[in-house]
């Protein structure tokens, strides 16, 4: 039997979805959507290839009504012919999860035990997963994790000069934006074979920001480490600080544990910095001094971080921009291009401003892409194979009660 896949990305204000329809044993993206607002005023938009929609719900909405309302709305649009399959991006593996994992009520415990790892994140992604059981546990959900693609650096990699002991209780360094990154991997396995066989840099720069060194298309480190707070400056996130910094804030400035967690994820990076917005875009239009200023210091950070993975990949030879503002910022990556000019990177300024997929000159000695990740669709592929490989009794689609 065939099967749908719909993909949830769930946030603390939101969910974003995505349905994939298998056709002749591959799979076709149907809709996309999200449901904002969780909490406050929620609203429904979706697009799709019959129609786009954009609904106001009534009320206050949390993860399960959300839920329920989407699967409302699915049940006009699933083939009853088709089984049903959910795959969930879940931040944070830990130590124990390297691969896509079917969720029992006992693999959804372990998951929680995590939340203290990712607190931006981890609980809001595991919150869809305990709804959707309560909608209905008949569905078999697969939960993909961010930090599987990192999963295998040796040692020197991930461990801090703690005592070791600590290492051993999973204080250690995880990377993340996996999910993204391996598509990136796959894509460039299938249309650029040679520059996959070679050393990478890939710039994840969004929201939430980082780098990641590929060698033959495998994770040897990243810029993010124990927890999403790591390495480069974010929209609201700080990235790399001096230890020294958390505890002065505790001792001398009286801060407790809470104001200190709210201040590094929410209050800090390009919105702290210009005290404008966390949105680029919006930094790149603002007359504000300390909007470029926050800029400076993004690009600096990026600067900074791909130094230390060029000399761990001694060499480069593609740099592959990706995520909101890789993909989107012109003006970003020729200001990150042009710091790398003694690299012997060399852009073509026109294919840049047209956000071409190839944005090097035929004289650069370094090959820059831009490439459109899809996280989504490495979710649905993760979650369409692990459970077609498994061996289990055929499941009629049931949703919604």
């Amino acid at each position: 039997m065939s099967c749908q896949v719909l993909v949830l990305n769930s946030g603390s204000s939101s969910i974003k979805f995505s349905l994939f329809d298998e056709q002749q044993s591959k799979l076709v993206s149907q809709y996309n959507g999200q449901i904002t607002g969780l909490g406050l005023n929620a609203h429904f938009t979706v697009c799709g290839f019959d129609n786009n929609e954009s609904i106001s719900l009534s009320k206050t909405t949390d993860h399960l009504s959300a839920l329920k309302y989407l699967f409302d709305w699915l049940k006009q649009k699933l083939n009853s012919n088709k089984e049903l399959f959910v795959g969930h991006r879940v931040v944070h593996g830990g130590n124990d999860f390297h691969l896509p994992t079917v969720v029992t009520p006992e693999i959804l415990t372990k998951l929680k035990k995590l939340e203290p790892l990712a607190p931006l994140h981890q609980t809001y992604n595991l919150a869809a997963i305990e709804s959707l059981m309560h909608i209905d546990q008949a569905i078999p959900q697969v939960a993909c994790f961010d930090t599987a693609f990192h999963a295998n650096h040796g040692k020197p990699n991930n461990q801090f000069a703690l005592p070791d002991q600590y290492y051993e209780q999973g204080v250690r360094r995880y990377g993340f934006h996996g999910l993204s990154y391996e598509y990136i991997a796959t894509e460039l396995k299938q249309t650029e074979p040679e520059l996959a066989s070679g050393k990478i840099i890939v710039a994840h720069l969004g929201n939430g920001s980082s780098l990641c060194a590929l060698n033959q298309c495998k994770s040897i480190d990243s810029s993010m480490g124990f927890s999403a707070l790591d390495g480069l400056m974010m929209g609201t996130r700080c990235g790399s600080i001096d230890a020294g910094v958390i505890l002065y804030l505790l001792e001398e400035k009286k801060l407790n544990a809470q104001q200190v967690n709210d201040l590094l994820y929410k209050q800090s990076g390009l919105l702290g910095v210009s005290k404008v917005s966390n949105d680029m875009s919006a930094l790149l239009q603002s007359e504000e001094s300390t909007a470029q200023e926050a800029i400076d210091l993004y690009i600096h950070r990026i600067i900074r971080e791909a130094g230390c993975l060029l000399a761990l990949l001694k060499g480069i030879d593609g740099l592959v921009f990706t995520a909101g503002i890789g993909e989107n910022a012109a003006e970003i990556r020729k200001r990150i291009c042009d710091e790398l000019v003694w690299l012997g990177v060399e852009i073509d300024e026109n294919a840049n401003r047209e956000n071409c997929s190839e944005i090097s000159t035929n004289d650069s000695t370094v090959r820059v892409l831009v490439i459109p990740t899809n996280e989504e669709l490495m979710i649905a592929q993760h979650t369409y194979e692990i459970l077609n490989n498994e061996v289990s009794m055929p499941r009629k689609l049931a949703i919604g009660n």
